[in-house]
């Protein structure tokens, strides 16, 4: 779908923007930042502002979509739930996996997680999962051990076709929403711990070819210095997504070539 590794900025708008609010950031948003050729930039808007994203993004086919949330299931009686053909249907490219508030709000399973990825697949959308680890877990220095076993059971049974066509985003939770982000050595060090089990799951190619993102408290002031860092492929923007202006200059930061 894009060049190896090109970077990508994505912004998880969670739940806010409905669609008229949705209608109104692309509307500033756009003027702000020109087309791009060199890095992807993807949006993860409500399922209900979805459709309001696409009709914005008509003209600019440069800015991607992706839903938040998929449920493993193609359809039946899943009331509040939402099928990756759907998503698929009403515009979405990509679907969050395994987002760390999908986790620890609404306890979802790393089986959860597995199921979902393979049905983002069944539905060509691409996933992009979301690992990262709690506080206490960094403190008892268990970051490796915790990552590792999310992953390790996203990918279980995926064909290693499949496993090259992930994105990951490595999200520490103790740094989401708080305003305390990872130091860029900090990304670098996990970002390269993944890499190197993709590798072990699917050959050295597939895993230099899979972009990994960093997200938690990610700021205008600060994306450039962590885009700058080694592993680091792009990043996924939580609350800082909302403001299309600021958005707008991360969309924008210096990023470092990967590959």
């Amino acid at each position: 779908m894009t060049p190896l590794r090109r970077p990508v900025i994505a912004g998880n708008w969670k739940m806010n923007k409905g669609p008229a609010a949705t209608r109104e950031f692309f509307r500033q948003f756009k003027p702000r930042c020109p087309a791009r050729t060199d890095r992807t930039l993807a949006f993860f808007p409500p399922a209900v502002s979805l459709m309001a994203a696409a009709e914005m993004a008509r003209d600019r086919p440069d800015l991607l979509l992706g839903v938040q949330n998929i449920y493993w299931k193609p359809e039946g009686a899943f009331t509040g739930e939402l099928s990756g053909a759907m998503a698929r249907e009403a515009g979405a490219r990509f679907t969050l996996v395994g987002h760390s508030e999908r986790r620890h709000v609404f306890g979802e399973s790393d089986d959860d997680v597995r199921r979902k990825v393979a049905a983002a697949f069944e539905a060509d959308l691409v996933p992009v999962l979301c690992l990262g680890e709690k506080l206490e877990e960094r403190k008892a220095g268990q970051v490796e051990a915790v990552i590792l076993r999310q992953l390790d059971a996203a990918v279980s049974g995926l064909p290693e076709a499949h496993i090259a066509g992930l994105l990951i985003a490595y999200e520490p939770v103790w740094a989401i929403g708080t305003g305390v982000n990872a130091t860029p050595a900090d990304a670098a060090a996990a970002h390269a711990v993944l890499r190197r089990r993709l590798a072990e799951h699917a050959g050295e190619d597939a895993a230099r070819s899979i972009p990994i993102l960093y997200g938690g408290s990610v700021k205008p002031e600060n994306a450039t210095e962590l885009l700058a860092a080694a592993d680091v492929d792009g990043l996924l923007v939580g609350g800082a997504s909302l403001d299309p202006g600021g958005f707008a200059r991360i969309a924008l930061s210096e990023v470092r070539a990967s590959g």
